[in-house]
């Protein structure tokens, strides 16, 4: 049987948590020992306060770092320092397996031998708004691929699509790349891919592992969220630079347009261009963030714990 860890950051952690830490004791496949990267104690003790956690989760370790330690890159890698198993998985802490072969179906296409990395389908939560549904479904199909590097030319940034909210790494691989940056407000996961993919190794999607998955930020959160996806963007131009990242996002804007029509809600397409306009915004003020006041950066910024 071959070794597994799941590794997750938390932060302000409720009861998603606990469904997600409940359905990875019920998959088909189990991991060895589950890791979570605390940020900031309080919440924590405040959350398990009461409860028999650390009876009931048995292989689950909780490690706690403060705000100023937490870093998107660098926390996920000095983690992955703490697992020894041939194959890890990343996961955010409100991201729910949807069934009990989630982790099978993830890791299947790495012990095949098809990829080196590999991530799961998300799955609109309830109560997520129509706009969000669609973009879920637009992000994340039906239809499982396998990436490499001859995809770039036609699938562009596509092609390293690749999301740590639920997503599967071949340790050996992953160590003979370097692991995860040490520094970065976003990102990490399509920085590796990036890399993966030129270095001649091949990416996974695999649509039949799914997670519930879904958010439904405000106006200004969609800002601050693209102006961080700008930073990263602008730190990294070898990874993102000539992928058609703006072509790409045309393709979803008109793609929400015809399905709200569809659905006969062509009044929502007020708020779609709305939030769209946010998330070109921020995005823009992001890639040039270096021309902006301090402050200006802290207010744009989702993580404003990256700029300490």
């Amino acid at each position: 049987m071959k070794s597994i860890d799941i590794i997750i950051p938390v932060y302000k952690p409720d009861g998603k948590l606990l469904r997600l830490l409940d359905m990875l004791q019920r998959q088909t496949v189990r991991a060895e020992r589950i890791f979570l990267v605390n940020t900031e104690r309080s919440y924590f003790d405040a959350f398990i306060s009461g409860t028999d956690f650390r009876h009931r989760y048995g292989n689950v370790s909780v490690k706690h770092i403060s705000r100023r330690e937490f870093d998107h890159g660098n926390t996920r890698r000095q983690a992955v320092l703490d697992s020894h198993s041939e194959y890890f998985v990343m996961m955010t802490d409100d991201a729910v397996p949807a069934d009990e072969h989630m982790l099978e179906n993830l890791l299947a296409p790495l012990w095949e031998g098809k990829a080196a990395m590999s991530y799961a389908r998300q799955l609109p939560d309830g109560g997520c708004g129509l706009i969000e549904s669609f973009t879920r479904s637009f992000n994340y199909p039906d239809t499982s691929l396998i990436k490499s590097k001859e995809d770039l030319a036609v699938m562009g940034i596509k092609t390293f699509f690749a999301s740590n909210v639920c997503a599967a790494y071949n340790r050996a691989v992953y160590d003979s790349l370097g692991g995860f940056v040490e520094h970065t407000i976003f990102n990490e996961d399509m920085i590796y891919a990036r890399g993966l993919i030129d270095a001649g190794g091949r990416i996974a999607y695999a649509a039949d592992a799914r997670v519930i998955h879904s958010h439904n930020y405000s106006s200004l959160m969609q800002l601050r969220r693209n102006f961080d996806l700008g930073v990263s963007h602008s730190q990294y131009p070898g990874v993102f630079e000539g992928t058609r990242t703006k072509k790409e996002g045309l393709r979803l804007v008109k793609s929400t347009c015809g399905y709200l029509l569809k659905k006969g809600k062509p009044w929502l397409i007020v708020k779609l261009v709305w939030h769209s306009g946010c998330k070109y915004i921020g995005f823009f003020l992001g890639k040039r963030y270096q021309r902006l006041p301090d402050g200006v950066v802290r207010l744009c910024s989702m993580n404003r714990g990256y700029w300490s």
